[in-house]
């Protein structure tokens, strides 16, 4: 049975004619003797629910099989299984279903996921529900805004441990082998934030506890990797999320016990289900990693808390709202993380990462409004994107600046004591913010969320011979792309200058209201220009800000002077948005980076490196790139690593970047001597050569045509894989092989991904991510016309989340050429699915302005 693709109209439609009580599920994931079962798996589920006496309607359910259906005690003789689930006629007012079915466990993430460790070949179970799949795991009304009670029993192994969104209440050994599993009830929650893992996994307790009283914390992982957790650490960035949250939203956690399950082949970074947060497992370091790495999974430990407040106490009707979920959660983690953790250069990092991934998606013409049209499920995930996640945080922390932190939460507390356990939309949290701030948030919505692209703000002065200030304007383009609105915005304007040390500083600074196309600043009149002038300093709004001349060059000349990181990192942001524009040419913004390495943010020189080796592969002239860039950047994150402290993280991350570059002959001379152990001998004293590192350069030297380029069969690479035999190590050894530049290996990671729809989905993303690498053009260019013959087949027998990641991964971005754009805009008027279409177009969107780029980078020098 396929999923039916639930509409906007029918949800509305079932909500006004239903109201559910309450459900008891009952799942067996055992073969009926004990063990555990390997295809299949069964559900009963009791429906209680109210209804006009009279109608119809219909369940949701996705099965192979229906053992029983029944209806107020009658048998549902044939029960009709349409696309639209289990169809329901004649409901009474009050009313019981009963449906027990068969459902086939997932292996590509949606449903109740199966994967067995090639460690151990222990088995492991854990369910993904977002947006609409807990229809694959048992009968349900399956939409966010019929919430109830659940109470879950899950028959399971002996030897199991199962969790679920309550505390398990009994267990029970029975006759024919397995054991019983009862819980607890929820309180009213939607069915996306069901959950249940089964498995004999490993778990670590703590409590938190304050004045609100105790939570308990567990955390789970398979048994394989248990011994990468960091138990502790995680529970004391948990416990700083529950301080922060219980002190800000001002309403105590709702859910009794707080789990984290830590789960193989996860689809997400994780997912938050009421108590039982799934996450993935890659959390569980198995080497050496950056700060950086554990600041972007304190930022997702702190999100999926957010959530249990904003999304599940008090939940979106329909997924029109999607975006407002997940930015305030981003937003709420980065403000905790900025005030109450470790990381107190969250912000830094959330303008060079988190909103340079929404400036790019933005910018392209089939950009959306932050709030989407979602007519459908099908349109649910063709929009978790860069303009959900980040534009929206973005947007909302511009609002935060609006109408003040303090009055912020405020608002935000009225808000979930007055819908929780229910639902609510944007128009009810705008009510309670503009009660809380006395600020007009009428028109705030229209302007930011209802519209597309960015505007650009620049600054516009004069001054007097001795750089005094006598007359200041910030000068506002229209939104582009998009109907060119001019938006109001929150910004502060900082006045850069060198201090004694010739570091350059902020010496003055204004906040301001800015609307229409421009706005003076008379509070500027009579101060000294300085050095640098940023329109929007501390990165309050949303917007691509522009320099005034004298402050460019200073950009160009000395960036690394600017002391603190924020400015720092909006000075970064510019230059690459100038690349982007072509403003700068892609060669000069190259060499820009390379003088940045010893940038302290470590996040920020990760993003850096990202940059320019996207600058080299798309937007600088090839040959140039080729001969020049290339190698210049593989010069100078080697000297950059070999000057960084032994055992840094910056000395990590540099030879990362530099095995993910174009390499020369004596950087993979390099890379060699790492892997027999010779990094002091190499200048790189004090660098730990460990399994993801030795990983990293096995994938460089594959994609330099240095291993296993004899034909398909892959020794050295099964060495390797044998070597790390766990499911890391098939993830990195499928990458390895697919990266050869041997169209024998293109071949096969095509046929694997277009035409298995049963894929794990780490191998799927091992070979997407690897398909296509810099220098490799030539290789790939016969898969250009094949993408476009192949891609409508695999969308109509995937599911879009299913599909969406081939679609935009092996878009052939390789092929930067007009007839590239060309066949996208004619496969775009082939009447293909909506969404598809958008993805394709996407894709030929960043082709032209490759195009354009590497047009710009042939003429003079950006600083002339």
């Amino acid at each position: 049975m396929t999923a039916h693709n639930l509409t906007r109209d029918e949800a509305a439609q079932r909500a006004a004619d239903l109201r559910v009580r309450s459900y008891s599920i009952e799942l067996d994931f055992t073969d009926g003797q004990g063990a555990p079962s390997s295809e299949l798996f069964t559900s009963t589920s009791t429906i209680e629910f109210d209804a006009r006496a009279g109608s119809s309607s219909f369940v949701d359910l996705v099965a192979e099989r229906v053992h029983r259906a029944e209806l107020n005690g009658e048998k549902l003789l044939n029960p009709s299984v349409s696309g639209s689930g289990i169809e329901l006629s004649r409901l009474a007012e009050h009313n019981t279903l009963v449906v027990a079915a068969d459902h086939a466990y997932s292996s590509f993430g949606l449903g109740v996921h199966r994967f067995v460790d090639p460690t151990d070949s222990a088995t492991y179970l854990y369910s993904q529900f977002e947006s609409a799949e807990a229809r694959r795991a048992f009968a349900c009304f399956d939409q966010p805004d019929l919430k109830a009670a659940f109470t879950f029993s899950v028959v399971a192994p002996e030897d199991w441990t199962v969790i679920s969104n309550s505390v398990c209440l009994t267990t029970e050994d029975l006759p024919g082998g397995g054991r019983l599993h009862t819980f607890a009830p929820t309180p009213p929650i939607s069915t996306y934030v069901t959950a249940v893992a089964a498995g004999p996994y490993r778990r670590w307790t703590d409590t938190y506890t304050d004045e609100h009283g105790e939570i308990p914390l567990a955390i789970y992982c398979r048994e394989s990797l248990a011994e990468h957790v960091d138990a502790e650490r995680l529970f004391a960035e948990t416990k700083e999320g529950f301080a922060y949250f219980h002190r800000t939203f001002g309403i105590p956690y709702a859910f009794g016990k707080y789990d984290q399950c830590l789960v193989p082949e996860f689809n997400a970074a994780a997912m938050e289900s009421v108590a039982l947060v799934t996450c993935m497992e890659e959390w569980a370091f198995r080497s050496k990693v950056s700060a950086d790495s554990y600041e972007r999974r304190n930022q997702t430990i702190l999100h999926e808390i957010a959530h249990m407040w904003f999304g599940n106490l008090v939940s979106m009707k329909w997924w029109d709202d999607l975006w407002l979920k997940e930015s305030f959660a981003l937003l709420a983690a980065v403000l905790c993380q900025a005030s109450s953790t470790a990381y107190t250069g969250a912000w830094t990092t959330f303008a060079s990462v988190e909103k340079g991934w929404a400036y790019g998606q933005d910018q392209l013409a089939s950009t959306h409004p932050v709030i989407s049209d979602i007519p459908d499920l099908a349109s649910v995930k063709v929009n978790y994107d860069s303009i959900t996640y980040f534009k929206g945080a973005a947007v909302l922390k511009q609002l935060v600046a609006f109408v003040g932190e303090h009055n912020f939460f405020k608002g935000l507390s009225a808000y979930l004591t007055e819908h929780a356990y229910g639902t609510a939309t944007l128009s009810d949290l705008l009510l309670h913010l503009q009660r809380a701030s006395g600020r007009d948030l009428s028109g705030w919505a229209s302007q930011w969320l209802a519209t597309t692209g960015m505007n650009t703000l620049r600054p516009v002065l004069e001054t007097t011979p001795d750089g005094k200030i006598t007359s200041f304007e910030v000068v506002q383009g229209p939104a582009s792309p998009g109907t060119g609105e001019f938006r109001e915005h929150r910004v502060a304007v900082g006045m850069y200058d060198e201090d004694a040390d010739g570091s350059l500083i902020r010496r003055h600074r204004v906040e301001i209201d800015v609307s229409g196309e421009r706005t003076a600043v008379p509070e500027l009149h009579g101060q000294p220009r300085g050095r640098l002038i940023l329109v929007n300093d501390d990165d309050l709004t949303y917007c691509s800000m522009r320099l005034d001349p004298e402050s460019s060059a200073t950009l160009i000349d000395r960036i690394s002077d600017v002391r603190d990181s924020l400015p720092r990192t909006l000075c970064w942001s510019a230059a690459w948005e100038m690349t982007r524009e072509v403003e700068l040419r892609a060669r000069d913004f190259v060499s820009l980076v390379n003088r940045g390495f010893h940038e302290p943010a470590v996040a920020v020189v990760q993003r850096l490196v990202t940059q320019a080796q996207f600058a080299l592969t798309s937007y600088a002239d090839p040959a140039w790139a080729e001969e020049v860039g290339w190698p210049s950047l593989a010069d100078g994150l080697l000297a950059a690593a070999r000057s960084s402290a032994p055992g840094s993280d910056h000395q990590l991350i540099l030879v990362s970047g530099l095995a993910t570059a174009v390499l020369s002959p004596r950087h993979l001379d390099v890379l060699r001597a790492l892997l027999d152990g010779e990094a002091a001998g190499q200048g790189l004293a004090g660098l730990a050569i460990d399994t993801d590192l030795r990983w990293s350069i096995l994938l460089a030297l594959s994609a330099a045509g240095c291993v296993d380029m004899d034909g398909v069969d892959t020794p050295v690479i099964d060495a390797a894989i044998a070597d790390d035999a766990t499911s890391a190590g098939a993830f990195q050894g499928a990458r390895a092989a697919v990266l050869r530049p041997l169209t024998a290996a293109k071949e096969r990671a095509w046929q694997q991904v277009m035409q298995s729809d049963s894929l794990a989905p780490t191998v799927e993303q091992a070979l997407l991510y690897s398909f296509a690498f810099p220098g490799q053009q030539d290789l790939l260019e016969p898969f250009t016309d094949r993408y476009f013959d192949e891609i409508p087949a695999l969308w109509a027998r995937r599911s879009t989340e299913h599909a969406r990641g081939v679609v935009t991964g092996l878009f052939p971005a390789w092929s930067i050429r007009r007839s590239t754009v060309d066949k996208a805009k004619k496969f775009a008027g082939q009447g293909h699915p909506e969404p598809l279409v958008r993805l394709v177009l996407e894709g030929a969107a960043e082709v032209e302005r490759a195009l354009r780029a590497r047009a710009f980078d042939l003429g003079p020098s950006s600083s002339t």
